[in-house]
């Protein structure tokens, strides 16, 4: 591969620009902070002010590599950079600290040269040795990120020049570049407090002045920024558990932009023409049915399949995402390799087919576990309930704290049933089989482990070519064995959102959905 070309800075898209995208005939986020200034102002970029943020989770320390929620990732957005940036359309990687790199043919390494004018908000320079350090934290299990099995992969690093960094595999990693787009560069001098939620020191446009827990966040501008400057201040993050709170803040005015509200809630406030819907496109998520196969009642092939044929997807996407994304059955989004428009159909609602498959089966009811972090996840557990209650499977809706579904998640204690969303299927496919929590094939949150899935899993992260025939063909296999087993139901691909003031211009956010206030200003 040829080394890519450098760049002057960070190139992500901005709501500046309206754009057309998919078959949905929607609007890109892109389109949502598109206006005449909203109150009134020139609509020229303005330096100063604080943006007002609101989320309904808090910091979680021990959590801030998992891109678990809201509030950890926007601290990563505002605060640290990884060494390369996909942009939100593509799986073609941009500088970012890294300004080039070459792949080896082979796929076994990979060279990258580093910026030379970047430093830490501590004032240190930036050089290979905090590479090798942030993937080597990476590796550590005790962080449990969902990269940790492509971190430890690799096995060699070069840092014999300040600015350059060779690193070496075990074997061809056809994902590499998604590890380091997802990878923040963490400070070495500072991991201690960074573990105990005291300093957060990387080399973003924000520095991190201070956390109260269960209250707020301030970020202040870096004016030592290697980009370009900032326009804000500042950011401040309040911390609003009660997500209709958060609506009655935005609305009084006490916040700029708020992540956490319902899709419903959010249409509502962009139809008062006072507010802009954000929505992450580029940056797909999917929501799904989680089952536990070591549950006696959920082993059985045929009851998971019949759980998968209960589900109404349509209303799943049109009554709680109102109509932003598409119905699934398979993860991946529609410009995915893995992609199949024929398998993607296959779990249409079959209510016979369900009755059929669970008959002469006693299965007692069954807990179905959701996050209480966002109104649309007891709304699809609703649903779920009442679709399954009519083949004759009872389920009970359990609401748990995000904290304590996140740490569910990680380790794999769900009692039966979950309703959560994942991400990681808009980057190379074989990230989601070796790195995401619900389907890494040598430790997943379902309990899942079988000898054929982890041979196809492996087979697709070990092609040099992520597009290529033989990658394709890895990726179909992959397909078939989720099909086949469904201990992971999807339900839908949809998108993030968020909602901000009509006078909040530049918002941007990365392909690992993070929001980043770099470019932003307040049209005041």
């Amino acid at each position: 591969m040829s080394p890519r070309p450098s760049l002057s800075r960070r190139r992500r898209p901005a709501l500046a620009l309206a754009a057309a995208v998919t078959a949905l005939g929607l609007l890109t986020a892109c389109s949502s902070a598109v206006g005449d200034g909203g109150s009134g102002g020139s609509g020229e970029p303005q330096s100063g002010g604080v943006l007002k943020v609101g989320t309904v989770t808090d910091l979680v320390p021990a959590a801030i590599f998992t891109n678990s929620n809201d509030t950890i990732n926007l601290v990563i957005g505002q605060v640290f950079d990884s060494l390369v940036d996909y942009p939100i359309d593509s799986l073609e990687a941009e500088p970012s600290l890294a300004e080039s790199w070459e792949l080896a043919e082979d796929g076994t390494s990979i060279t990258l040269q580093l910026r030379d004018d970047v430093t830490f908000h501590s004032g240190r320079p930036f050089t290979s040795e905090d590479v090798e350090f942030s993937i080597r934290q990476w590796a550590d299990p005790k962080w449990t990120v969902q990269f940790q099995r492509t971190a430890a992969a690799i096995t060699e690093f070069d840092t014999s020049e300040e600015h350059s960094i060779t690193l070496g595999f075990d074997h061809p990693m056809n994902n590499v570049l998604d590890l380091l787009d997802i990878l923040p560069i963490i400070d070495s001098e500072t991991i201690d407090q960074l573990e105990k939620g005291e300093a957060y020191v990387g080399t973003g446009p924000f520095t991190f002045e201070s956390w109260t827990p269960q209250s707020k966040l301030v970020l202040d501008r870096n004016d030592d920024y290697w980009g370009d400057t900032p326009r804000l201040d500042g950011v401040e993050i309040d911390i609003v558990p009660d997500a209709q709170s958060l609506v009655s803040q935005l609305r009084s005015g006490q916040l700029d932009l708020a992540q956490g509200a319902s899709n419903r809630d959010i249409e509502s406030l962009a139809g008062t023409g006072d507010f802009d819907q954000i929505t992450f496109e580029g940056s797909e998520r999917q929501t799904y049915v989680g089952t536990n196969v070591e549950n006696p009642a959920l082993s059985d092939p045929d009851v998971r399949r019949a759980i998968a044929l209960s589900v109404d997807r349509d209303r799943v996407v049109e009554e709680v995402y109102r109509g932003v994304g598409y119905p699934i059955a398979l993860p991946w989004p529609e410009y995915s390799p893995a992609y199949d428009p024929e398998a993607n159909e296959s779990l249409q609602q079959d209510l016979d087919e369900a009755r059929s498959l669970l008959e002469g089966k006693d299965l007692p009811p069954l807990p179905l576990e959701y996050s209480t972090a966002n109104p649309n996840n007891e709304a699809i557990a609703q649903i779920v309930q009442a679709d399954l209650k009519q083949v004759g499977l009872d389920v009970e809706l359990v609401p748990n704290e995000q904290a304590q579904q996140i740490e569910k998640l990680i380790g794999g204690s769900f009692e039966a049933l979950w309703i959560l969303d994942h991400a990681y299927a808009q980057y190379t496919p074989s990230s989601l089989a070796v790195s995401a929590y619900p389907f890494n094939a040598a430790k997943n949150t379902s309990n899942f482990l079988d000898d054929q899935y982890a041979a196809h899993a492996d087979a697709a992260w070990k092609q040099p070519d992520p597009a290529g025939p033989e990658a394709e063909a890895a990726y179909a296999d992959l397909n078939a064995d989720l099909l086949d087993n469904l201990f992971l139901i999807e339900l839908s691909t949809t998108f993030m959102q968020a909602v901000s003031k009509a006078d909040l211009e530049g918002v941007s956010w990365t392909k690992r959905s993070e929001l980043t206030f770099g470019e932003t200003w307040l049209d005041r």
